[in-house]
């Protein structure tokens, strides 16, 4: 059957014209197995009632959906690790489809592992299964979490034996397809201006500021920055809430709408430790934990940057400078509704943010960082619980006198969540590298998939019962 009447396809990227990316084709791949099928997500855009057969059509063969031209290729370049690199772009993954969801938003399907490219670089355009899996759990356990992220719509197992110089090979492959509100990334930004381009920049500040901060005047570069940095302070206070280490915050993997995506090797912490990396490779600690506000800060000063073509300098300063204000202001609202707790004011709110972070990082690898939230979920509401529960006997001394005081004065916000049977449980889900690594096991050594989806409906309860997600 053909895509539902909530299936409003727009493919505005191409408006922008063709030196914007390169008609590529998918790979013609040896098998398409469905293994994840997002419905949810495709509900939003009108893509649900697509048979098993007409989904693997569309994203695994990549047959266009209705309206859609064919795949794009987006170019653009990047600092990576603060190193320029001109020569980037869709390596592995294109532009596939856009249309608008249930509430009129645009929103971009795009490819992880669909083939060569024109910008794959003697890469074979490939995706692991592995590295499918991992992105599936990674978006459901960020959207769990309220953190603003691109959802895995599609995984598809292809068939074909991958050689990796980081892991054990031959390994699976698979393609993947992500619903994300834009792939338009800083690094799109920095190509125009590398050009030397201003035509180009101002034609993409006009394209990215009408279709994502439509609320920003016409013509006003530096509002647009403003509204990109305001977004990215938020992401970033989400990710910090969550746990949550990117791995890779480069300017390419970072776009206009504030949402988690393309983000590697990534890792939730186990415990509060600043230092946590979640890259090997990231030897030097540049995207550690405790250093992803520098580096997101750092990356949008380079797109303040590329915007100097079309810009003065000093508002284009200014609105840099709104990102420190901004994250310490979303950071208080993200651990407030990490806490489950209703707003007392800034002062009062700084309290409860700077003592929960300080009995974090008393309570150690002990304490871990997923199960304080948890247990301490509604406040005051839930201290018998947390008293009661595994680590009752954690939740002493003079760092959680001072965070229970400043706890308690927050009320509960929305205390019936806690009336959920999710509550009952001593454990909270976590999302930590031996559960990942156990769930890839029982697939790679026996093809079960029964772990992967039983955690995937275990963090669809969580999400509805937290009600975190962000508009």
């Amino acid at each position: 059957m053909p895509p539902s009447s909530a299936y409003r396809p727009e493919p505005r990227f191409l408006d922008l014209g063709e030196a914007w990316g390169d008609a590529v084709r998918a790979a013609d791949f040896p098998a398409t197995i469905l293994r994840v099928r997002n419905d949810r997500a495709a509900a939003s855009v009108g893509l649900d009632t697509l048979t098993d057969a007409e989904w693997t059509a569309h994203f695994g063969r990549f047959e266009p959906l209705p309206g859609q031209p064919g795949p794009v290729a987006m170019r653009y370049h990047g600092h990576q690790f603060r190193t320029y690199n001109p020569d980037l772009g869709d390596g592995r993954g294109f532009l596939a489809a856009q249309m608008r969801d249930d509430r009129g938003r645009l929103l971009d399907l795009g490819t992880k592992g669909s083939g060569q490219t024109p910008w794959s670089r003697g890469a074979d355009g490939r995706l692991t299964l592995k590295g499918g899996v991992r992105e599936v759990l990674a978006a459901a356990m960020l959207e769990a979490l309220g953190v603003p992220t691109s959802r895995a719509l599609s995984l598809i197992e292809t068939g074909e034996a991958l050689e990796r110089g980081d892991e054990p090979s031959p390994t699976r492959s698979a393609v993947l397809v992500r619903l994300s509100h834009s792939h338009v990334r800083f690094g799109t930004f920095q190509r125009a201006a590398y050009l030397g381009r201003a035509d180009m920049v101002e034609a993409l500040v006009e394209h990215a500021r009408s279709l994502y901060h439509p609320d920003v005047a016409a013509g006003d570069t530096p509002g647009f920055l403003r509204a990109v940095v305001e977004a990215s302070a938020r992401l970033t206070a989400r990710w910090i809430s969550a746990g949550f280490v990117h791995g890779v915050l480069n300017t390419d993997n970072l776009n206009v709408t504030g949402e988690s995506f393309d983000y590697g090797p990534w890792r939730f912490l186990p415990h509060y430790e600043p230092g946590f990396t979640a890259a090997y490779f990231d030897q030097t600690g540049l995207y550690a934990f405790a250093r992803q506000p520098e580096a997101v800060f750092w990356a949008l000063t380079q797109l303040g940057g590329a915007l100097k073509l079309v810009a003065a300098a000093e508002p284009l300063t200014d609105a840099l400078n709104g990102f420190g204000p901004a994250y310490i202001r979303e950071l208080r609202a993200a651990f407030l509704a990490r806490l489950g707790v209703s707003s007392l004011g800034e002062a009062a709110d700084q309290r409860l943010l700077d003592a929960t972070l300080a009995l974090l990082r008393e309570g150690g690898e002990a304490l871990r960082w997923e199960p304080l939230f948890f247990d301490w979920f509604g406040g005051f509401a839930s201290s018998a619980r947390a008293l009661q529960g595994p680590r009752g006997k954690l939740y002493q001394g003079e760092a959680f006198d001072v965070f229970r005081f400043a706890l308690f004065e927050h009320a509960p916000d929305r205390p019936e969540r806690l009336e959920a049977p999710t509550f009952a449980a001593a454990e909270p889900e976590e999302m930590l590298i031996d559960e990942v690594e156990s769930i890839w096991a029982a697939i790679d050594a026996d093809d079960d998939w029964t772990p992967l989806y039983a955690k995937l409906a275990r963090l669809e309860t969580a999400r509805q019962v937290w009600s975190l997600n962000p508009a």
